[in-house]
């Protein structure tokens, strides 16, 4: 069976998965002797306790990873790297991220990995002094269970173009997955940042190289990350603080589009992208992207502007200080300047009716900016935190205001928990909030972020808390959710929830969440809602404020469940004036009749749409570039290779048939929605029904029926209509039992999984055969099998139970006019089904402007006419049209 997806996996006493909902990573560059002055001073000196307060201040900052490094002459770096490893090890608050150890020495790295505390990783490895050594390294690193860098370097030197990047990365892939078995989820590549605008034409394309090289590894190199130094492509701009800041966040907003998942970058000298003024971010990215030739005497003419102009000279020229309060604290947040905060929110709090109020308006406004930028990848973790220290800075000024408003009592008004659910490392609205409900007299349990269902679960019980309050920011946190209110029903759980956060809402809240719960649960959306929301959960009327809440819930999951509305729809007559009105002039086919046929089953092998197939075992992606996703590619590689191998043995062995029967006959539109089918003498054969659009369309667009795309009779035109059934699910059912009666259920579904391949094969073979030669209406057609997949034949070949003609019914029409059953055996089930499983029927219309279409939501007189057309009861129509009725 397929593997489960794979993701790079470290941790310190905390788990880092980097997924792909995962933003940028943020490695902490300052406990680096080769980078850090300060730190190396500190390191000489063995002052060590000083030394810890640098990597504290990084992980406080917003480091995801820490990279150590004692790499300098007069040190002795197996010493200092043992030493300062294990002073790590027993501080929780630095311990509690990753480790990248990181030196150009063999025996300062296994020196760091004998005593890292955790999954850590190893910076770096290269091919740089053979293949031999490179191997005998990666297998200690895997023997001690680290991730790995490996920088583009081998025998020659470092891979200074795009050929040599991915060349050298390839070869290391290569050898790390194939020769030593190392996983690939665990290498991340450094393809080298090199310094841009240097004058020499050699260095031009340095970081559009490395942009393109990201991306042809994130598609070719199954799983592997990238990595690199950020400070190296500003290293002609030294002292120019502005432009390297500018050159910074430019350059890690394109690598991050290409594939950059995570960099060794001093937050200090970031800017936001957006606020990068725009002359110097224009001159910045056509030296990146190479967009000019003069693009580096650009930017060195317009960096003397910027000469001299860094953080602190701009924070002493403050023009932003003249600007209007809530810009002010906008710009202090989203800048991570905390020198006016206090200054600003005393101004802000004179002006408000009650002390927390700037927090719910003046300091939220400005955290909705700094949302809004960080999820549009134009401002990066460290930067956020800083934001949050401004935001945290802020609220702690106003607390003892807000503490004194308090009513004296010590009677708390109920006891809450609150945590970040599992999976999200963000509390800054959770934080907020337990603020506003702690000033209302209730007492906080604070579990903190990462917190996992069963330790919400296990401290709300224990604490015996009121109130459960969840937080969310990202995407997966929702699901998170749901879980945790399932357990908790399961479980018999009787306290009520809150649900918060920028990803949650509260049609999410009543669609998702609250049926899985008993309890009641409410979406708060924003901090000032919470107490009210709290007070009505727990005060003397809750009883009804849940049964209201539970009823105003269900109101907005059925409005939401069903979204037609009456005067979205058309009546029935009203959709058939609106009817598509074309021109005819049909092709008389070269047979009319009914044939059967078949086929070796190895002619399907071209026409046969692998993408589903892949979809089948839960792998997303379009093929052929699933095969090197960095997701699924290796599975999904894998799982090519057995299903060719079992394609061969179906060919060779004659395992599968393929069988089918078509049948193209006169045919013309009558009462509307009906298509007539008859024989060359005109007598009536069967009769199709079909269903027509009933929403209500934008001037100018019709309301589609399939009956459409036929002549009517009424226009003296006589017209053509084809339908057909093939097969290639004869024997799969036995075949699949003995792989199941060896334990073999991988197999097992793989024949059937290819079964259904070839199944939709056929009907792709042969609706190419009607086309081209059998009905001939397109003779010259000259299509490739992608362009066949992508349906850009003219003509459709609709069926029964897709979204067209959703109605499964009409199958056994099909079955009347072919004769199915009794010329090649295919079966209808009561509820319609074909058996074999393996086996695809459906409808040929020629008419060139037919097209594929849903027919969405319809009404109870359509459902009603339809009833009186088929013959059958209004119940007996809605059963089978029912997911189809709007009412």
């Amino acid at each position: 069976m397929p593997e489960q997806q794979k993701y790079l996996r470290l941790s310190g006493l905390e788990p880092l998965i980097v997924t792909p909902e995962t933003n940028f990573i943020n490695v902490g560059e300052r406990t680096n002797v080769t980078g850090s002055r300060k730190f190396l001073r500190l390191i000489k000196d063995e002052q060590y306790d000083e030394a810890l307060d640098i990597a504290r201040g990084q992980v406080e900052g917003g480091a995801q990873i820490i990279d150590i490094n004692m790499d300098e002459g007069m040190l002795d770096g197996v010493a200092a790297m043992t030493k300062f490893l294990n002073l790590i090890a027993a501080e929780p608050d630095i311990a509690r991220v990753p480790v990248m150890i990181d030196s150009s020495k063999w025996e300062i790295i296994e020196a760091g990995l004998q005593v890292v505390q955790g999954k850590g990783v190893v910076n770096s490895i290269s091919l740089k002094e053979g293949e031999d050594v490179f191997i005998d390294h990666a297998k200690k690193i895997k023997r001690y269970g680290a991730a790995v860098i490996v920088m583009a370097f081998d025998e020659v030197g470092q891979a200074d173009n795009y050929q040599r990047r991915i060349e050298i990365c390839k070869r290391s892939y290569d050898i790390l997955v194939d020769k030593v078995g190392f996983p690939a989820e665990d290498i991340i590549f450094d393809p080298n940042i090199f310094p841009v605008a240097t004058g020499m034409e050699e260095h031009r394309l340095n970081a559009l190289d490395f942009f393109r090289a990201t991306k042809w590894i994130r598609e070719n190199l199954p799983y592997a990350n990238i990595s690199g130094g950020v400070s190296n492509v500003s290293f002609s701009f030294r002292g120019n603080d502005k432009v390297r800041e500018a050159m910074h966040s430019a350059f890690l907003y394109h690598a991050i589009q290409n594939g950059m998942t995570m960099g060794i970058v001093n937050p200090e000298m970031l800017e936001v992208y957006d606020e990068i003024p725009k002359d110097l971010l224009e001159a910045v990215e056509d030296v990146l992207l190479d967009r000019r030739d003069d693009a580096t005497e650009r930017l060195l003419d317009l960096a003397e502007t910027f000469k001299g102009e860094s953080k602190t000279v701009e924070k002493a020229a403050q023009e932003w200080r003249s600007a209007p309060l809530q810009e002010r604290l906008t710009h202090a947040l989203v800048k991570g300047i905390d020198e006016f905060i206090e200054v600003d929110v005393e101004e802000a709090r004179q002006q408000s009716e009650r002390p927390i109020h700037v927090i719910e308006n003046n300091l939220m406004a400005g955290m909705n900016v700094v949302g809004d930028l960080f999820g549009s990848g134009k401002m990066f973790l460290p930067q956020v935190v800083k934001s949050a220290r401004v935001m945290k800075k802020a609220v702690a000024y106003l607390l003892p205001f807000i503490e004194a408003e308090k009513d004296g009592t010590s009677q708390s008004a109920g006891k809450i928990l609150m945590a970040t659910v599992k999976g999200d490392v963000h509390d800054i609205g959770k934080n907020i909030v337990s603020v506003v409900l702690g000033c209302n007299n209730y007492e906080i349990i604070d579990l903190g972020v990462m917190v996992p269902p069963e330790k919400i679960i296990e401290a709300a019980q224990k604490e015996n808390v009121d109130i459960i309050g969840l937080s969310g920011l990202i995407t997966p946190s929702l699901d998170e959710m749901v879980y945790l209110a399932k357990e908790m029903d399961r479980l018999g759980i009787k306290i009520p929830m809150m649900i918060g956060g920028a990803t949650t809402s509260r049609a999410h809240t009543a669609v998702k969440i609250a049926p899985e719960y008993k309890e009641t649960v409410v979406h708060v959306n924003d901090a000032s809602r919470a107490v009210t929301v709290a007070g009505s959960l727990l005060g003397k009327d809750k009883i009804e404020y849940s049964s209201a809440l539970k009823s105003e819930y269900d109101k907005l999951r059925d409005g939401y469940l069903n979204r037609g509305r009456e005067k979205d729809f058309l009546t029935i007559a009203q959709a058939r004036e609106n009817k598509l009105k074309l021109e005819f002039s049909p092709v008389k086919p070269n047979f009319i009749g009914t044939r059967k046929i078949e086929i070796p089953i190895g002619e399907l092998v071209p026409y046969i749409d692998w993408t589903p197939f892949f979809r089948t075992w839960e792998l997303h992606g379009k093929y052929p570039a699933i095969l090197t996703d960095e997701i699924v590619g290796k599975e999904a590689a894998d799982l090519f290779a057995d299903a060719k191998n079992m394609l061969d043995t179906i060919i060779s062995e004659n395992k599968l048939t393929a069988s089918g029967i078509y049948g193209i006959y006169p045919a013309n539109t009558v009462d509307d929605d009906d298509i007539q089918v008859s024989d060359e003498n005109g007598n009536e054969l069967v009769k199709f029904l079909t269903l027509r659009q009933q929403s209500q369309k934008t001037k100018g667009a019709p309301n589609l029926a399939l009956s459409d795309f036929i002549a009517p009779k009424s226009s003296g035109k006589q017209d053509y209509f084809g339908a057909f059934c093939v097969t290639t699910g004869f024997g799969v059912d036995e075949w699949a039992a003995e792989f199941e009666k060896d334990h073999d259920d991988y197999n097992s579904i793989m024949v059937k999984a290819l079964a259904d391949r070839f199944a939709e094969a056929f009907a792709e073979y042969l609706h190419e055969k009607i086309r081209k030669e059998i009905w001939g209406y397109a003779s010259d057609e000259t299509l490739s099998n992608e362009e066949l997949i992508a349906e850009e034949y003219k003509g459709i070949r609709p069926a029964p139970g897709y979204p067209a003609c959703p109605d499964h019914l009409e199958k056994p029409t099909i079955w009347k006019l072919l004769n199915v059953e009794k010329e090649i055996g295919v079966t209808l089930t009561e509820s319609m089904a074909m058996w074999p499983a393996s086996s695809v029927s459906g409808y040929y219309f020629a008419h060139p402007e037919s097209k594929y279409f849903g027919l969405g939501k319809i009404k109870e007189d359509q459902v009603e006419d339809y009833a009186k057309r088929r013959g059958i009861s209004v119940l007996e129509a809605t059963k089978w049209l029912n997911p189809n009725i709007a009412d």
